[in-house]
C-alpha cells in the first residue's frame, strides 16, 4: 500500500495558509483527491496562534467582517458548514474608534445608515460629503461580482476605470475638512494604505466588509483553519505538516510530475496550486521555467510594509475587556505613516483586546500592531527561526525588540494611563518573525501592494504559463479572510462548474 507521499494526488496545494485550505476543501468537496504540504508545525498561515503561559495570541487575523446574516463571508462559510462551529464574538455596534493625539474620538458604526448618521454628528455639515462617500463605497463594491455571489466570466471582472481611483485622492475631493478626510482613512492599517498608490476599491471593499457585521474569533483566529482542516479530512484530503517544499520536476511536455521537499521526499500531481507568494512560488517551481517578463513583473513589485506586533498580558483582572477596537494616530496625516521616520515611530497602532472565553469582563491581554518597515530588521535577516526550525537571533536583535516594545508601551500610557502597571508579559513579533512564519521574502502583512497608477502590473492571474501550475492566496483577489476566501474560490474555477459552485453558497 502507498504511503500518502507516494501516490499521485488531483492537487497537491503547497502552504496551508487560508487560501490553500480553502481550495483543498472546495476541491476535495467535489471528489478531488488533494494533499496540503505546510512547512510549518502550525497550519493556518496569518491565522496561526501562540500561547505565553496561559494566554492567547493571534499573529494576523484580530477580526473578522462580513459575517451578519446574508452577507458574503457568512454565506461562505454556511457553505462549508464551519459557521456554526466558530466561536464568535459581535463586536459592538461602535466597533472600531479613530482616536487622534489630541484626545478626539471618532467611532466607526455597523451598518452604512448609522456608520453614516453618527459621522454626520461629529461633522454636520459634511452631510453630503460622508453619503457620497458611503454610496461610491456601495457603488464600487458592485462592480465585485463574487463578492456579491454572483458569477462573472474569469470570476473577477474588474473594470479599468475602477482600478485607477486612488483612494487618499477620491476621499480628498469629497471634503476640505481635513479632520473627516483622516476618519474616513483612520482605519487603513488594515490594507496598510499610502497616499500614492493604494486603490479606493481595497478601502471600499475592506470598508463594507466590516461595516457588514464585525467579529472578534473567540480564544483565536486558528479555529477557522482546524475547521477548514476537518473538512479537508472528513472528504479523503491529507494535510501534512513539516514538509517543506523546495523545488519542482517537469515532464517532457513541461507539465510538473511532482514536488521535492527538503527531506528529500516527492509528492506527484495532476495540478499543483501555489498558496505561497508568487515570487517565492517562482523560486520553488524554477525560475528558468517562466518567462523573463513574468519574473521581472512579479519580483519587482513593491510589498506591503510589515509590521512590529507587541502582545501584553495582564496582571488578573486588573484591565477591562474592550468589545471594540481602537485605531491611534499620533498624525493627522493617516496616508504616510507606513512610511514614517524612526525618531516619530510608532505613529499609527491598531489596538485589541482578544475575546478569551474564561476570563468575563476582563481582558487577559491585548494586541497592539504597528507598521515596521523590513529594513529595520535587515542586520538580522540571514537568521530564521520557527517552532519547526528552531533557531538562534542574535542578542542585539533581543534588546532591539525590547527597546520597541517600550516605546509601544509609553504610546499606550498616553491612550490608558497606568496600564504599565498593569501589565504581567510583553512579547513580540518583528518583519523577521513574519518572513520565517509566513514565508515571504520581507514579513509584509498583506502581500503585493496593490496600484492605482499601474494596476495592471499588480493583478495576478491564478494561471501561470505552467499548465498545472496555479497560485492562490492574498495576492490574487485581496487580502484578508474574505478576500483570500473569494481568491480560492478563483483558483478553483478551471476545475469546477463556477456557476453551480455558487449556486451551492448561495442555496446553503
Amino acid at each position: 500500500m502507498l504511503s500518502s507521499l507516494e501516490r499521485e494526488y488531483d492537487f497537491v496545494i503547497v502552504g496551508s495558509g487560508l487560501g490553500g485550505l480553502v481550495c483543498a476543501a472546495i476541491l476535495s468537496m467535489e471528489n478531488y483527491s488533494v494533499i496540503v504540504l505546510e512547512k510549518n508545525h502550525q497550519i493556518g498561515g496569518h491565522l496561526q496562534v501562540y500561547s505565553r503561559g496561559k494566554s492567547i495570541f493571534d499573529t494576523g487575523v484580530h477580526y473578522v467582517g462580513s459575517l451578519d446574516e446574508g452577507e458574503n463571508l457568512h454565506q461562505f462559510f454556511k457553505y462549508f458548514g464551519i459557521l456554526d462551529k466558530l466561536k464568535l464574538k459581535r463586536l459592538d455596534e461602535q466597533f472600531d474608534v479613530i482616536r487622534f493625539a489630541d484626545g478626539e474620538e471618532y467611532p466607526y458604526t455597523q451598518g452604512f445608515d448609522q456608520f453614516a448618521k453618527n459621522l454626520i454628528s461629529f461633522f454636520p455639515e459634511e452631510e453630503d460629503a460622508i453619503n457620497k462617500y458611503c454610496s461610491k463605497i456601495l457603488e464600487i463594491c458592485t462592480k465585485f461580482p463574487l463578492y456579491n455571489l454572483e458569477s462573472a466570466s474569469d470570476g473577477y471582472y474588474l473594470e479599468s476605470d475602477i482600478l485607477t481611483i486612488n483612494a487618499h485622492d477620491y476621499i480628498a475631493s469629497l471634503t476640505d475638512n481635513v479632520r473627516l478626510r483622516n476618519v474616513l482613512a483612520g482605519s487603513n492599517l488594515l490594507y496598510a494604505g499610502t497616499r500614492r498608490k493604494t486603490p479606493f476599491y481595497v478601502h471600499a471593499l475592506i470598508m463594507k466588509s466590516y461595516l457588514s457585521g464585525a467579529y472578534k474569533l473567540t480564544d483565536g483566529g486558528s479555529q477557522i483553519a482546524i475547521q477548514f482542516s476537518k473538512i479537508v479530512r472528513q472528504n479523503g484530503g491529507k494535510i501534512v505538516k513539516h514538509k517543506k517544499v523546495v523545488s519542482a520536476n517537469y515532464n517532457q511536455d513541461g507539465l510538473v510530475r511532482e514536488v521535492v521537499l527538503e527531506n528529500g521526499e516527492r509528492v506527484r500531481g495532476k495540478q499543483f496550486i501555489s498558496n505561497v507568494h508568487p515570487a517565492v512560488t517562482i523560486d520553488i517551481f524554477g525560475q528558468e521555467r517562466f518567462l523573463n517578463v513574468y519574473k521581472s513583473r512579479i519580483q519587482g513589485l513593491e510589498n506591503t510594509v510589515s509590521t512590529f506586533l507587541v502582545h501584553i498580558t495582564f496582571k488578573e483582572k486588573t484591565f477591562k475587556y474592550l468589545n471594540h477596537n481602537i485605531y491611534f494616530h499620533d498624525t493627522d496625516n493617516v496616508w504616510d505613516t507606513a512610511d514614517y521616520e524612526p525618531e516619530n515611530w510608532p505613529q499609527t497602532s491598531f489596538i485589541c483586546t482578544p475575546h478569551i472565553s474564561r476570563t468575563g469582563e476582563y481582558a487577559d491581554s491585548m494586541s497592539v500592531m504597528t507598521y515596521m518597515k523590513a529594513s529595520e530588521t535587515a542586520r538580522w535577516e540571514k537568521s530564521f527561526s520557527t517552532i519547526a526550525e528552531p533557531g538562534e537571533r542574535h542578542e542585539e536583535y533581543i534588546q532591539f525588540k525590547k527597546e520597541k516594545e517600550a516605546q509601544v508601551i509609553r504610546r499606550m500610557e498616553e491612550l490608558f494611563p497606568g496600564i504599565s502597571e498593569q501589565i504581567k508579559a510583553v512579547h513580540s513579533a518583528t518583519p523577521l518573525t513574519f518572513r520565517d512564519y509566513i514565508g515571504n521574502k520581507d514579513g509584509s502583512m498583506y502581500g503585493i501592494m496593490k496600484d492605482s497608477v499601474s494596476p495592471a502590473k499588480t493583478q495576478i492571474n491564478t494561471k501561470t504559463k505552467i499548465p498545472n501550475l496555479h497560485l492562490t492566496g492574498q495576492n490574487i483577489s485581496l487580502h484578508g479572510i474574505l478576500g483570500v476566501t473569494v481568491s480560492a474560490f478563483i483558483t478553483c474555477f478551471p476545475f469546477v462548474d463556477k456557476d453551480i459552485l455558487i449556486q451551492k453558497v448561495k442555496d446553503a
